[in-house]
């Protein structure tokens, strides 16, 4: 086995390196995503790392490779981030790391700087304690994945042959909560949109026009409304073409994790949870697609009747509806709708994602398993589904006709994408063991990949 430091804390000062790198993707300057794959690319040096450059923001390729008869696998995750929003929410600076009790925390520390930190320290202390790798690995970290991984897909289809390999394992998509391990057997899809209203020619002063022409956010609202009945179902003809309805045994398998409503309703500060009849919390965010309301803007805190109003809308889907027939149907929905002197228009952003499954007797699933029973020894690990979306897995399937195996040790609850972002220090410390006992077991052994 490798010798790691018994104190995960002493990995903390290299990685608050990493997210000192303010690399949001969707604002950031090339210079900036730069530094930040150069950094990545550095961590690697051992294995040829190298920043290859995509039409958007690089790419950070290395190859390491043990023996010709070796399984491959190529490892994913991305060095990109969220922005930080609103500043005054956070209780320390977003870009400088700190330690704050049993956490540290910081933008990017669990999605996804901490996870990919933890596999390029395992894979150092291969080479420095052994020389070579348990098997042989490819690496691929990009740099947009939190604005849809825009350019990937033409990347990975132009070096198909370079990636080919047995197994994806992603070090991207969090564990469902702290309490026990578990491995993801599925990843929503999704598909993301824009409605505008639009009225009048310009915007209008509130006394001088009121009542006598349609406001653009009263039309909004009212077409946003009809998106869904009362109890939370999708109220869109169509959207649900090729769900399968849940089974009992399915119904079953859920019914019997353990889970408290009263606790996830108070630990997000909401007096009842809300969604569709007859459906338990758990079904309805592993096994139900969905359609929410991300945004609504237009006008202002001032008398004025706004000429235009947009609302942004996202819908998460599960296996068996066609992303391209889901935008189809909520197209014409919106079509459909009229309000006196108002007109609508759908836009449709780039990079839809169909829903993501890999059976549960796969090899890797039981390789990864293995893993968490031997760092978890006294809990079950669960199996259950991440209700976001990684762009990749489809891609990698399609392309390099290869699975991916979701091995993040970050966790949902560490305010991903939210200020105050944070990750367990244990969990550093479990990665490292586990991501090495998981390259052992598909290397050799009953969990072999070929």
């Amino acid at each position: 086995m490798l010798s790691f430091s018994d104190q995960p804390e002493a990995f903390l000062p290299t990685l608050a390196e990493f997210v000192a790198i303010p690399s949001v993707s969707r604002d950031a300057s090339e210079e900036v995503m730069l530094r930040a794959a150069t950094w990545l690319r550095d961590r690697l040096d051992f294995a040829g790392a190298r920043v290859e450059t995509t039409a958007g923001h690089p790419v950070v390729r290395a190859d390491w490779m043990s023996d010709s008869d070796a399984p491959t696998i190529l490892v994913y995750g991305h060095y990109d981030v969220q922005p930080t929003g609103d500043l005054a929410e956070w209780r320390t600076s977003p870009f400088d790391m700190v330690i704050d009790g049993e956490v540290v925390r910081g933008r990017g520390v669990t999605d996804d700087k901490g996870p990919v930190f933890i596999v390029t320290e395992v894979a150092r202390a291969f080479f420095e304690q052994e020389g070579f790798p348990p098997l042989n690995i490819k690496f691929l970290f990009e740099g947009e994945e939190e604005i849809g991984s825009p350019h990937l897909a033409e990347y990975v289809q132009s070096h198909a042959d370079d990636l080919a390999c047995d197994l994806v394992i992603s070090a991207d998509g969090a564990m469902w909560r702290a309490s026990e391990p578990s491995l993801s057997l599925m990843s929503k899809g999704l598909v993301s949109l824009s409605i505008e209203a639009s009225g009048a020619n310009r915007d209008l002063h509130s006394g001088r026009f009121g009542g006598t022409v349609a406001n653009p956010l009263h039309g909004l609202a009212e077409l946003l409304n009809t998106l869904h009945s009362p109890s939370g179902l999708v109220n869109v003809p169509g959207f649900y073409d090729g769900v399968t309805p849940l089974s009992e045994e399915r119904r079953r398998e859920l019914a019997s994790v353990e889970f408290s409503e009263q606790e996830y309703r108070e630990d997000l500060g909401v007096e009842e949870l809300y969604g569709e009849d007859g459906l338990s919390t758990l079904e309805r965010l592993w096994e139900r697609p969905t359609l929410e309301i991300n945004g609504v803007e237009g006008g202002g805190k001032y008398t004025v009747i706004p000429h235009l109003a947009r609302a942004h809308l996202s819908a998460r889907l599960v296996p068996g509806q066609d992303p391209a027939r889901v935008i189809e149907a909520i197209v014409t929905c919106v079509g459909d709708f009229t309000f006196p002197g108002l007109a609508f228009t759908v836009t449709v952003d780039p990079g839809s994602v169909a829903a993501y499954t890999i059976p549960v007797d796969h090899p890797a699933i039981r390789a990864a398993h293995s893993a968490l029973s031997q760092v978890y020894p006294d809990q079950t690990t669960l199996m259950t589904c991440i209700a976001g979306t990684l762009p990749a897995t489809t891609l990698f399937e399609s392309v390099l006709g290869a699975k991916t195996l979701f091995f993040s040790f970050s966790t949902a609850d560490e305010y991903l994408h939210a200020p105050n972002e944070f990750m367990r220090i244990r969990r550093f410390g479990e990665g490292l063991r586990a991501w090495e006992i998981l390259w052992r077991s598909l290397a050799d052994g009953p969990h072999r990949l070929t």
